[in-house]
């Protein structure tokens, strides 16, 4: 498995934080006033601002971690721009607990990892660390399932027809920076900020594979 950057985590990201979910649809308009709408994702994508109004350059430790602008600045070029991918991990949509994943029908060996909003059910696109596993609420050793990048989750044995698959897990969004180029502003000696970074989710084309670690 090809190991993939993570956003680094710092103490100078500000408010607000902006996360918006992206959807796709082609709408043909006719005179009558009737539409013909064609849904061109089968998922929706995420789009991410981020601003860090506290950055420091220095070797200090100052509240704002040490050289957290070279770790910052560092990072984007690692990623080159919009060319690399990375995993982003929100803070407030990273974990899940008991979260439905499937419903045995003594076949099916392989499901896979998904999170559910309100009303609407959709697949994780990177899923960091799987906790535990239950089958209609009661654990499972963790010998007789395993989890393979980037979010499925199969078992040895098919689980019995209507058994409800459960899980508890982490998981990361698989992004790309949406510029080539990315503001860093000095506003005293050795502080910085960024204004504005932005990013959007992306659909992995090609399998990942790799073992997702059990913790």
């Amino acid at each position: 498995m090809t190991t993939l950057p993570s956003f680094p985590s710092l103490p100078g990201l500000a408010f607000p934080v902006a996360k918006a979910p992206l959807w796709s649809t082609r709408v043909a308009s006719h005179v009558s006033g009737r539409e013909v709408r064609n849904q061109l994702h089968a998922q929706a994508l995420y789009e991410f601002t981020l601003s860090f109004d506290g950055l420091d350059s220095s070797a200090s430790n100052r509240g704002l971690g040490q050289q957290s602008l070279q770790a910052l600045m560092g990072f984007f070029l690692e990623c080159q721009g919009q060319a690399g991918t990375f995993l982003y991990t929100d803070p407030t949509d990273g974990v899940l607990t008991g979260q439905t994943i499937g419903i045995g029908d003594g076949t099916t060996t392989q499901f896979t990892f998904c999170r559910t909003l309100g009303a609407f059910t959709e697949y994780v696109p990177w899923v960091a660390q799987i906790h535990a596993v239950y089958l209609n609420g009661t654990v499972q050793s963790a010998a007789t399932w395993g989890g393979t990048y980037p979010n499925m989750l199969t078992f040895s044995s098919a689980p019995p027809t209507g058994a409800v698959v459960t899980a508890d897990f982490t998981f990361a969004f698989l992004c790309r920076f949406l510029s080539d180029s990315q503001d860093f502003e000095q506003f005293m000696s050795n502080y910085w900020e960024a204004a504005s970074i932005k990013f959007r989710s992306v659909k992995d084309e090609a399998p990942i594979g790799g073992v997702i670690p059990v913790v």
